[in-house]
């Protein structure tokens, strides 16, 4: 349970402003301060997703904390986002890093702030808070990046081992286009709200279109991926995630890169959450004040031991049957001194058994899974049998009559494959089988044939060939119980996580060639102490009741006849919510992922938005409806995007992008 703090050692009191850059453009910005005549360290949260609204209760959830704590803490919109100036751009570009590194030095120049900033931030906060400290701007002393990347091609939400994200190359980048969409706030802009909207619309291009026009780690990902050079970063980084969000490799990776006198680590059993929150999977943590800590010491010089804590705190979770929604997971916390650790040693579990054809249904994969589980209800796979079924399975038992086996960090797979095509793709699942059979995953990776030698070059398969197919698994901390067995899953298939290859053969593994690595953790006596979990004062907003019936969070429809199979999704954002300043705001998003039995070219992705700003006293009301489909053929992907905008129910905006991408990778 949070708790909800009132009392303070500072009162405090926040204020909206316009931070001006060097080119004249204005960001808009929020600043909590604390009460007091003398200069405090700033706080900087730089992100696109509105701060006004969309981001609004979360922000309450935390800023006004620091700044009853001694901080300047500020939130800031991204230029052409919320009521920013300027125009929208891709994400993570040269212009949004140049503005957030202007912004930090325009925090330690104000008589409010004693010239030390820490940026901190989750997903996007987080991305560009390390992309930001890649830059080294000088007032920049420590950052706190939860749920991020250092890797923008092979750990986002694009590729994923060299193919395609189906699930979320398509549905982020739909979802931006409806972001990047909304208007600015005439209660917080005036009346030019309506020219900078129609200027930003004009300056729209669906962020799909360049994504998938960069189908290998080239330099465009290479642009803010600070593991081309991790010693540009010269700021302390705490690094957060949660073994159910994809970006927790990022962690184990700065750890490992980092110099240990600026960087720790922590890893729960979290989604895509900031880890206070108390969202499914729990449990939660005291994390304010864990990072209280981290500012206090590298932003205030204070003496504490936040630095003699160990390089990296993990929760690895005990056996569990499989859910789609846990309110906390069973397991413990352990602690490990240096990574790679040496309480962690690889053991290799070795493939037996004759020559298998893997030739996966091109609907497996439909029980993967959320690709960004968000704490909701349908989030986390569901039992795993269906998914086994399609798949090559080797299977290794744990002694009834000794300990768990206990791994850390990321598995790794060697598979002997003589394929069948010179494109395609293997998936290996690692799953935990109960005694009654029930298969829990654990965790999973992926390999494009074309990126067996490296994900910055294209080299197809040779048909006919035996190849030895190496590729790591997504980290994970995990104990298999005695009693239970450990399976590696190996299908060739996994819709619509992965954008299928045109060619649908499969492959024959040869287990004589083919061997599973664990990271097995000995066990050691660790005492990880977290204080209970606790915010500032929530905004007030009021969620309306409705007589309408919800939508399910995710359904899968056979249909028979066709052999086709649908996987619709209600990503649940937030729905319809009314804030204290008067501002109705709804949205609603539905996404479809359509593949049938008579081959990967029938892989069909379509996302559809609406959202609502409403202020019944200015009578203002708009809405933004986007629509983004993806069809392919063999030799290219097409894609679809259409935005409608209207004011008070007139058309002021209607565009269609029809776009034709060669695959080239993908």
């Amino acid at each position: 349970m949070t708790k909800i703090r009132t009392d303070f050692p500072y009162e405090t009191r926040h204020e909206d402003l316009r931070i001006p850059l060097p080119d004249g453009t204005r960001l808009y910005a929020r600043v909590w301060r604390p009460l007091t005549d003398e200069p405090v360290p700033a706080l900087l949260e730089y992100l696109p997703y509105r701060l006004t609204d969309w981001t609004a209760p979360r922000d309450w959830q935390r800023h006004p904390w620091y700044a009853g704590h001694g901080y300047a803490s500020v939130r800031v919109d991204v230029r052409g986002h919320g009521n920013s100036e300027g125009l929208p751009g891709d994400e993570y570009d040269p212009v949004e890093l140049a503005d957030g590194v202007a912004v930090v030095n325009w925090l330690a120049e104000q008589p409010w702030c004693t010239g030390k900033v820490g940026m901190f931030g989750i997903s996007w906060g987080g991305f560009n808070s390390l992309q930001i400290a890649a830059l080294a701007p000088e007032p920049l002393k420590a950052i706190v990046t939860v749920c991020s990347t250092d890797d923008r091609y092979d750990n986002d939400v694009h590729y994923m081992g060299g193919s395609v994200l189906a699930v979320d190359m398509h549905a982020w980048a739909a979802t931006m286009l409806a972001f990047v969409c909304r208007p600015p706030d005439p209660q917080y802009v005036g009346e030019e709200w309506r020219a900078m909207w129609l200027k930003r619309l004009e300056a729209v291009e669906p962020f799909l279109h360049t994504w998938l026009s960069h189908q290998t780690r080239d330099a465009y990902w290479r642009h803010g991926s600070v593991c081309e050079d991790y010693g540009a970063i010269r700021a302390a980084v705490l690094a957060v995630g949660g073994w159910h969000d994809p970006y927790r490799d990022t962690v184990l990776r700065l750890a490992e890169h980092l110099p240990q006198d600026r960087v720790r680590g922590i890893i729960g059993p979290w989604s895509h959450q900031y880890p206070d929150r108390g969202l499914p999977p729990g449990p939660a943590i005291g994390f304010l004040q864990e990072t209280l800590r981290w500012w206090d010491h590298h932003l205030k010089d204070v003496d504490n031991d936040v630095m003699a804590e160990p390089l990296l705190r993990s929760w690895i979770s005990d056996s569990h049957l499989p859910a789609t929604v846990y309110d906390e997971l069973p397991g413990r916390w352990v602690t490990d001194p240096a990574w790679p650790s040496p309480n962690v040693t690889p053991v290799t579990y070795a493939f037996q058994g004759v020559p298998v054809v893997v030739d996966s249904p091109q609907q497996t994969g439909l029980d993967a899974g959320r690709f960004f589980p968000f704490g909701n209800d349908a989030d986390l796979p569901p039992d795993q049998r269906d998914e086994d079924a399609h798949s090559a399975c080797f299977d290794f038992p744990v002694p009834e009559d000794g300990g768990p086996v206990e791994i850390l960090g990321r598995p790794s797979v060697s598979l002997a494959l003589r394929t069948a095509a010179p494109t395609g793709q293997v998936v290996a699942r690692l799953c935990d089988i109960a005694p009654d059979g029930s298969s829990t995953l654990v965790t999973r990776g992926v390999l494009n044939f074309s990126a067996r030698y490296g994900r910055d070059r294209a080299v197809e398969a040779q048909i006919g060939e035996t190849e030895s197919f190496v590729f790591e698994l997504n980290g994970i901390g995990h104990a298999f119980a005695p009693g239970h067995r450990v399976r590696l899953a190996v299908s060739s298939t996994y819709w619509p996580w992965i954008w299928p290859q045109p060619d649908a053969a499969g492959f024959t593994l040869d287990p004589a060639g083919s061997a599973l690595t664990l990271p097995v953790r000995r066990p050691t006596e660790d005492a990880v102490d977290w204080e209970e979990p606790e915010q500032s004062e929530p905004l007030g907003v009021v969620f309306p009741r409705t007589l309408e019936e919800p939508r399910p969070e995710r359904v899968v429809v056979r249909d028979v006849a066709k052999g086709e199979w649908t996987l619709e999704v209600d990503p649940r954002y937030g729905g319809t919510r009314v804030y204290p300043d008067g501002l109705e705001f709804t949205e609603d998003a539905v996404e479809t992922y359509t593949i049938d039995e008579s081959g990967p070219l029938s892989a069909r992705t379509n996302s559809e938005w609406t959202i609502r700003l409403h202020r019944p006293e200015l009578a203002w009301d708009v809405t933004v409806d986007t629509r983004s489909e993806i069809t392919c053929d063999a030799d290219a992907f097409f894609a679809v995007n259409e935005v409608v905008c209207k004011e008070g129910g007139e058309v002021v905006f209607h565009r269609t992008w029809e776009k034709t991408i060669p695959r080239t990778a993908g």
